[in-house]
């Protein structure tokens, strides 16, 4: 059987394959040559960069399975793929430590100023006074939007630096965690940080947008970790610009890389910013490799 792997894998989960027999293609496809080249392979791994679009499936006459290393599937038109008859995977779990701890970073570096001071020490200056008005994390209210594996993995961390936390998801009302559970209006009112862990639905507009961010105590900050086109870029930006939101932290945007309608967020003094590598640490891109691979195994064997 043969898998094309698009968007690379680690050592260990490329073994693992090769170890079931599995004939490898480990190259990036551009949408073209994906659509001309897919016809004879048996399943395909991606992660966020290649679209597995109707048109690939189409394609695809012997595919089987569509594995997505990473949590969302945004980028994979899973109704369709299961209309065909495709068993779409993914690792909802493996990456989640690695992006609770991302979101923790943009959190502390907005508290310390940490983002700010770096560049402007490396231009030989002093801002010791510019910076000395940070804020403590102990005692103050963190509102998780969704309470998935990562959102669970943030309160963990949270909890034990003194962080009282809230949390809203529809899916989820209890766990094994001293987190309060509200509605999404109570958090948005409540919370002085707020990060987000949602998926980003298709066909559904923003989940926090104009309306959301008025209800937002002022002076709040926002981080998003989770998906871009979750959050309006333009009323984001109009929140900053009016001090709703004191500080923003980014990993995700609506286009990626973004554009040059994005440059006014992008280089907001608020805002820390970085590229999409929530998940990217060489700890969570083993235990994808490894969980992705032996599901693929596991599904092609059947």
């Amino acid at each position: 059987m043969k898998i094309i792997i698009s968007d690379g894998m680690s050592k260990e989960g490329i073994e693992i394959l090769q170890q079931a027999g599995l004939e490898i293609t480990n190259k990036k496809f551009t949408p073209e040559e994906l659509i001309n080249e897919i016809a004879d392979y048996d399943a395909i791994l991606v992660r966020s960069a290649t679209k597995v679009t109707k048109e690939v499936i189409d394609a695809g006459k012997k595919l089987k399975v569509i594995a997505r290393g990473g949590v969302g599937l945004d980028n994979i038109d899973v109704n369709y793929a299961k209309e065909k008859g495709i068993l779409v995977l993914n690792t909802p779990g493996a990456s989640s430590i690695s992006v609770a701890e991302m979101a923790l970073s943009h959190i502390f570096a907005l508290a310390r100023f940490t983002y700010k001071s770096t560049a402007e020490m490396q231009t030989g200056k002093w801002p010791k006074k510019e910076y000395s008005n940070g804020f403590e994390l102990t005692g103050k209210t963190l509102g998780i939007m969704g309470l998935g594996n990562i959102g669970k993995e943030l309160a963990k961390r949270a909890l034990g630096l003194s962080m009282k936390v809230i949390a809203y998801d529809p899916f989820v009302n209890q766990c094994d965690l001293d987190v309060k559970f509200v509605s999404k209006e109570d958090l948005l009112a409540n919370s002085d940080i707020i990060s987000l862990h949602i998926p980003k639905i298709k066909g559904e507009g923003y989940a926090i947008g104009k309306n959301e961010f008025q209800m937002m105590k002022n002076g709040v900050v926002l981080i998003n970790c989770a998906r871009g086109g979750v959050v309006s870029e333009a009323d984001l930006l109009e929140a900053l610009n009016n001090g709703k939101v004191a500080f923003a932290g980014i990993d995700v945007f609506e286009n990626e890389p973004p554009t040059e309608a994005q440059k006014d967020l992008m280089n907001h003094p608020n805002v820390s910013l970085s590229p999409h590598i929530g998940g990217s640490t060489p700890e969570a891109q083993t235990r994808i490799g490894i969980e992705i691979a032996q599901k693929i195994v596991d599904a092609l064997k059947k």
